[in-house]
């Protein structure tokens, strides 16, 4: 299942982006001074999300995300600027927890986060083995709270910020057999047909 920029459009609606305008700029289209969001040496992406940020996001993306997903990359990397852009607190959270996950997993894992193997991420976030629970963050067990510890901040601001955009997309909806989800118009008859009709 390919996400698709209008995945990212719709997921933006949904956290409330009256995405126009930011997305483009996520896209890297250009801004007033001619140059680019993307172009090396350019102007900086808007808001405090830096690209280094955004890898740490599509790296948790690649390993919270069900395998069959595909386009996750651009997918994560036009929701988190495009969200920037007009959420720029919100994205000051999400900037300081993944910046966080990358010092944790290279002080405790010797690693950077988006240098693992994605199993060795997926471990990161949520050991299997809870022996080893004193060697891994724990990300996905802890509650969410935006004001927490670090590990619930990371669950907040990652974890639960990616998901929350793969799962309000159409994309993502379709996943979990939701037909219309939250800032999707689908109109009128997607009410009047079961998750299964039309394949």
């Amino acid at each position: 299942m390919e996400l698709t920029r209008r995945d990212a459009l719709a997921a933006l609606a949904a956290a409330g982006v009256a995405g126009g305008g930011a997305l483009a700029l996520s896209a890297g289209e250009s801004r007033d001074d001619g140059e680019t969001a993307t172009e090396p040496g350019g102007v900086p992406p808007p808001g405090p999300l830096t690209d280094d940020d955004v890898a740490v996001l599509t790296a948790a993306a690649e390993v919270l995300y069900p395998s069959e997903v595909e386009g996750v990359e651009s997918f994560v990397s036009e929701f988190a600027r495009g969200r920037a852009a007009e959420q720029p607190d919100h994205a000051a959270g999400v900037a300081d927890a993944a910046r966080y996950l990358d010092e944790w997993t290279g002080s405790w894992l010797d690693e950077e986060f988006t240098a693992l193997d994605p199993s060795d991420r997926e471990e990161a976030l949520d050991p299997s083995d809870r022996e080893e629970a004193l060697d891994r963050l724990g990300a996905r067990a802890a509650d969410p709270d935006p004001e927490g510890t670090d590990a619930e901040r990371v669950r907040y601001y990652v974890v639960d910020e990616l998901l929350f955009a793969l799962y309000s997309s159409p994309t993502g909806g379709e996943l979990v057999g939701i037909e219309n989800p939250q800032g999707h118009p689908g109109g009128t008859e997607s009410y009047r047909r079961g998750p299964n009709d039309g394949e």
